[in-house]
């Protein structure tokens, strides 16, 4: 009786030229997948269905993805292989064979003189917000109106003209959202362009995880000590007024 095709478990295996290595930082946090090298090409299989067909390896620039069928190596939807599986491959996972490094930069922002090149990217999923930005001028008249029950849930600290509120239900006051991702700040809609990023940047950046780590979309960031925040209340909120200039 022939197989039935429809019930067969895939396996997926792809190649890419080794010069293109750095791209594969983007699956990196793909701890199912395993990597070999050989000569001039990185071989990786262990892909679910899914991550095969998902767009973080579909835009890796150069890589062949193949299915393995008995031993052979096809592309998407071809009836003929397009060469053999490659045998006596030393196999590892990716994410202990890929050592992520962290280039120097020059921007200066929020007084930073050092940091992180990275990128961030629209997201494809929603996250409920956590902390919220705004410009204290706009909504000075409104803190004051809050029910305490709303006010105590959460804190406050003073970024310049700017108030970052932490906690949640946030309150419903104009400003930039942001959702939380392993201590970091994102901007809402907003995520790493290189997911496994997160954990390792709290590693490089924030050692001693005393600290929250504010990004902006061009992938520039602002460390908040989490000792700044203090309860908001009115009468916090009130004597900060009388000890800034922009009121």
């Amino acid at each position: 009786m022939a197989e039935d095709s429809s019930k067969r478990i895939k396996e997926f295996w792809a190649e890419l030229p080794r010069a293109d290595e750095d791209f594969l930082g983007a699956v990196r946090d793909w701890k199912n997948v395993q990597i070999a090298v050989d000569d001039d090409t990185v071989w990786l299989k262990g892909f679910t269905e899914e991550q095969a067909m998902s767009s973080d390896i579909q835009q890796l620039p150069n890589l062949m993805l193949y299915e393995l069928r008995e031993g052979l190596l096809f592309r998407k939807e071809a009836l003929v292989p397009s060469k053999k599986m490659r045998t006596a491959l030393l196999w590892s996972p990716i994410d202990k064979a890929l050592p992520l490094t962290f280039p120097a930069s020059n921007n200066n922002y929020f007084g930073i003189s050092e940091k992180v090149q990275v990128s961030l990217k629209t997201g494809d999923e929603e996250h409920p917000a956590v902390a919220l930005l705004s410009v204290i001028k706009e909504i000075k008249e409104n803190i004051p109106a809050q029910p305490n029950f709303k006010l105590e849930r959460l804190e406050w600290t003073v970024i310049g003209e700017k108030a970052l509120f932490l906690g949640t239900p946030l309150l419903s006051l104009p400003g930039k959202t942001y959702w939380t991702k392993h201590g970091h700040l994102l901007p809402s809609g907003f995520d790493f362009e290189f997911k496994n990023l997160s954990s390792l940047l709290q590693q490089q950046c924030n050692k001693r995880l005393d600290q929250w780590l504010l990004w902006n979309e061009d992938g520039t960031y602002l460390p908040i000590r989490k000792e700044d925040f203090r309860k908001l209340s009115v009468s916090s909120f009130r004597l900060t007024e009388k000890t800034k200039e922009w009121i």
